[in-house]
């Protein structure tokens, strides 16, 4: 290579261009590096996000109907995917009710009640037949759905306050007694999920919702299962029969005891339609429905004031004022004098979520960077950094240098000169900055994606072993927001964002380190500049921080609303509310960009500042190489001023990417946040029970108090109770009594105050793993998780295929997954919406089938299917859980009649404990007084069945002290009159007490 006669300044301005390559090079390292990478995520990502928004966007809607009164079906047939070739949902419906008129639907599990509801509303699709429903429809789910706001604002839903109708709803719906015991009142603050209100609470609170909006048509989806039986009673005469007495009302139901009350009944069966007709033709015809009431046909009808005789007409027709002046029956359902003051109807916030305030702490970047790799690979990175950028700066360094030394010593000489070890240097140089960056770039990357990953997946561990409280306090959507678009600038923005700024951010520092070196002096104005700097950088992240934490705020409740939007769809849509809530949705949606458009405006704000400090460098460093021109060469000058050119961009664009940088790290700082929350109790200790434990099942509770927070009431107070191994324990109560609780409590889902043992064991001093695993439950909600039906039967792979079949053929559910497109290997919907609640319950109970534990918890298992299958699953728990101790809360008394012992609770204290019948002895019992709500005939069959239940008690435990004293002939012969005189005595003394 040879140098001719190329001047300083030819070389310079060729030096000059360079370095805008490289700037340019440098800006879009990133991209060129992930091209790949980018390309596949717009083919494996946006692509198909576009798709799926274009299908939801040009989904149909749901056929809506008009506003007259009436409601008629003929010889349809409905589909719960119409794109599929399933069999239809429902088949062959015919019916009409009209005004004044209850329509009672009941079928067994699967039948397809919720899906003629959900037609009617014109959620299911219909594939042929007239369906004609007129008139303003309200819509009470079988899961009672509520939203964040007070208890006034989930009832009026957006309807005028009007005090007088608003009090008589809740005395209808049985809600009075239940706000005076809330601290505010009906202005409490429900919560996400309506977590601070027992399930009976939010299912009358649903159908007071309903009641208030004064509709034409009333579908009610087993409103009736989630309360017991005095307050389903209640609900029933005072609110179906009274309060909507002349509107048009569609009851699901499984509360046979109530079929007399309607003017129609229609029986459902695999979807279609095995009977219609009134309660006497059905008894008349004995059919089908005759076999489903064989246990209640006799049930007495309940009493409603002002009528005694319904007829098939649907005689519920009395004067309005008669029906809110009446006084409930129930002595217990009185309402006190308490009435809470007015207020607006206005919807009550969550409580806000936490936000920090100032600077990002340096332990925060600390953390963040320790996550991805250990001190050493650190070092390492910035090392690479630092070279990287050294070798970039010396490259045009020796450049500028080679000219003029070309120039002043070979080229005026007239020599030609072979430079080739010049050459080589900047070859070398040039591959060692593409190298370095290269390296640099890829342990950025390696690293910040590590980190990412690591606070993701300690945030997910700390949330599945945070305490029931912290969910129960803050909204899924703050939980997603965490999990969504946190987790997304970690693994999307900053990597990309934190190189951009190290990067620009030692080209910075090259630039003036080069003016400096070449122009001393420029240290004397730089100074003041970058004082000035400094001040408005710092003023600048201060703004843009909180605002940045503002934005990230203002998003969890739009992912909250949409979520509980989502949740409680059928119902906006029944109400007419789908513009409010999108006018709400628009509402927090606008707030989240008012937040995120003032961010960007302090960006802009920023940047204009910047490229005025920019700017007088640049005059700085010119003025300052005309002053001192006469001490520098060429090449000197030419290599500043190309440099302090080029600030111009870079400066800006740098300074910008380090604030952008600390206001992602706010997202680290969030995540960060929940990887510290407080932890349940330790899932292992040092302490293990045995394999076996609990071999007995004995359980000990001992002064027992107990609260879901340490600033909220006890729901338990001085709980003491012992329950003997192998026993059938029923709990009952009034709604929420304390009856959830107890299990909790027994969970450990928060620490009780006392002592709760196990088989000698004292649970406080177990792990969380080894207690939970022990104990089998079938929840009040049942859960069934994305994925297939054998990996929620069996997460853990611990059975054989036949195993889980012999589960599902125990609890009559082999022929529905057998009906599956493939059978075990099928996905479930999300929340496993594919099946009804009642399958629902019972692939819970084919879970606590297969685990075989010792103790077993029913928690309202059985409240939302029929008879039939509430008695198949009794009679499996006594065969298959005959060695097991039971707890069973419920609130049909005939399911826990049979138990061995009764426990009753009330606001959270045990006030009754015993066998069933020694119970049902104290008139001024509250078992009693429970089991004489349900009616004279029922209650009378529940008191045979108690006393077949201590008679079988008695009978066994005679017979094992005589048998174990029997060792003649003669001594069995004697031993056997005894025992015969003895079941006489007793079926005498019960007969009289008959």
């Amino acid at each position: 290579m040879y140098f001719h006669t190329n001047t300083p300044q030819c070389c310079l301005s060729e030096a000059s261009k360079m370095h805008e390559m490289k700037l340019c090079q440098s800006k879009w390292y990133f991209p060129v590096l992930t091209l790949d990478a980018a390309l596949r995520a717009s083919t494996d990502l946006a692509f198909p996000g576009c798709e799926r928004t274009s299908k939801t966007l040009l989904l149909t809607a749901g056929k809506r109907w008009s506003w007259t009164c009436g409601a008629r079906l003929v010889n349809c047939d409905f589909f719960l995917n119409p794109q599929s070739l399933e069999t239809p949902a429902l088949q062959q419906l015919s019916f009409t009710v009209r005004r004044g008129e209850l329509l009672a639907v009941i079928g067994p599990v699967g039948a397809g009640k919720s899906s003629l509801l959900s037609a009617v509303l014109g959620e299911l699709p219909k594939d042929k037949g007239l369906i004609n429903v007129t008139g303003r429809i309200a819509y009470v789910s079988q899961q009672p759905w509520v939203f964040s706001g007070t208890v006034r604002s989930n009832i009026l839903f957006d309807k005028e306050y009007e005090k007088e109708k608003y009090e008589k709803v809740l005395k209808v719906c049985a809600l009075k007694k239940d706000l005076e015991l809330l601290a505010d009142g009906d202005l409490t603050v429900i919560g996400d999920r309506g977590a601070t209100l027992s399930g009976g609470q939010k299912a009358r609170v649903n159908l007071a919702r309903a009641v208030y909006q004064d509709a034409d048509i009333y579908l009610l989806d087993d409103p009736l299962s989630a309360v017991d039986a005095e307050v389903g009673r209640h609900l029933f005469e005072k609110c179906i029969c009274q309060a909507l007495h002349q509107k048009i009302s569609v009851l699901v139901t499984h509360q046979l005891q109530y079929l007399r009350a309607a003017t129609q009944i229609l029986i459902l069966k695999d979807g279609k339609m095995v009977g219609k007709g009134t309660y006497s033709e059905f008894l008349r015809s004995g059919i089908d429905f005759a076999s489903l009431l064989k246990k209640d046909e006799e049930a007495e009808q309940p009493s409603v004031p002002g009528t005694p005789n319904l007829k098939a007409s649907r005689s519920r027709t009395f004067s309005e004022s008669s029906v809110w002046s009446q006084d409930s029956s129930v002595h217990s359902m009185k309402d006190g004098a308490v009435e809470p003051p007015p207020a607006e109807n206005a919807l009550a916030a969550v409580p806000e979520e936490s936000r920090s305030e100032g600077k990002i702490n340096f332990k925060v970047y600390r953390k963040y960077f320790t996550a991805g790799a250990n001190y050493f690979v650190i070092f390492i990175l910035i090392l690479f950094n630092i070279l990287a950028q050294v070798a970039y700066v010396l490259q045009d360094w020796w450049l500028s240098y080679c000219s003029v030394l070309f120039w002043n010593v070979l080229v005026k000489d007239g020599y030609l000169y072979e430079c080739s070890g010049f050459s080589f240097l900047i070859s070398g140089l040039t591959v060692a900055t593409i190298l370095f960056g290269i390296i640099r770039s890829l342990l950025v990357f390696q690293v910040l994606v590590n980190s990412g990953q690591t606070l993701h997946n300690k945030m997910f561990q700390a949330i599945l072993k945070a305490p029931v409280l912290f969910f129960d306090r803050n909204p899924i959507g703050r939980i997603l927001n965490r999990f969504s678009k946190d987790i997304g600038h970690l693994d999307d923005l900053l990597p990309l964002t934190f190189l951009d700024f190290v990067q620009t951010l030692l080209q910075i520092f090259g630039v003036v380190a080069v003016a400096v070196a070449v122009i001393p002096w420029i240290l004397i104005p730089l100074i003041p500049l970058f004082i000035l700097f400094i001040f408005l950088r710092r003023y600048f992240l201060d703004t843009s921080r909180d605002i940045k934490r503002l934005e990230s705020t203002t998003r969890s409740p739009v992912f909250s609303h949409l979520s509980s939007s989502l949740q409680g769809l059928w119902t906006i849509r029944a109400l007419k509310a789908e513009e409010r809530f999108q006018k709400l949705f628009d509402a927090h949606q606008d707030l989240h960009s008012e937040a995120w458009f003032l961010f960007l405006t302090t960006s802009r704000w920023f940047a204009v500042r910047l490229d005025a400090i920019c700017a007088i460098f640049v005059v700085v460093v010119a003025f300052g190489s005309l002053l001192l021109a006469k001490t520098l060469n060429a090449g000197q000058v030419g290599l500043a001023l190309s440099y302090a050119i080029t600030l111009m961009g870079t400066f800006q664009w740098g300074v910008r990417q380090s604030a952008e940088v600390e206001n992602l790290m706010i997202s680290v700082e969030r995540v960060m946040e929940y990887t510290d929350l407080e932890r349940e109790a330790p899932w292992e200790t040092n302490k293990h029970p045995p394999p076996e434990w609990p071999s007995q099942g004995m359980i000990a509770f001992e002064n027992v108090n107990f609260t879901y927070s340490l600033d909220g009431p006890l729901v338990l107070r001085h709980l003491s109770v012992v329950i003997k191994p192998k026993e059938k324990v029923g709990i009952v109560g009034r709604t929420g009594a304390g009856k959830s609780s107890l299990i909790a409590a027994l969970f450990r889902l928060a620490e009780p105050e006392g002592r709760i043992w196990i088989d000698k064991y004292l649970t406080s001093e177990l792990g969380l793993h080894d207690l939970r695993k022990k104990i089998s439950i079938i929840p009040q909600e049942p859960v069934l998780f994305t994925g297939t039906m054998r990996k929620n039967l069996d997460p853990f792979n611990e059975y054989t295929d036949e195993d889980l079949w012999n589960a599902l053929e125990e609890v009559q559910l082999k022929e529905v997954v057998e009906d599956l497109p493939n059978k075990m290997e099928t996905q479930l919907a999300e929340s496993g919406s594919n099946f009804s609640v009642g399958q629902r319950q019972l692939v819970c109970l084919a879970r606590a089938v297969l685990k075989k534990n010792r103790i077993l918890i029913i928690d309202e298992a059985t409240a939302n299917v029929d008879p039939r299958t509430d008695e198949f699953i009794q009679k499996t728990i006594r065969e298959k859980f005959a060695q097991c101790t039971v707890l069973t809360i419920a609130h049909r008394l005939n399911t826990i009649i049979d138990s061995d012992r009764i426990m009753v609770l009330e606001a959270g204290r045990l006030k009754e404990y015993g066998e069933p019948y020694i119970l049902l002895q104290e008139k001024d019992g509250l078992f009693y007084k429970m089991v004489q709500q349900v009616g004279k005939t029922e209650a009378a069959s529940l008191f045979e069945t108690a006393k077949r239940v201590i008679l079988e008690v008695i009978i066994k435990f005679a017979s094992a002290v005589c048998l174990s004293q029997v060792k003649t002939a003669v001594e069995c012969f004697v031993a056997s009159l005894f025992l015969t005189r003895l079941c006489l005595i007793y079926c005498l003394l019960f007969k009289s007490y008959s």
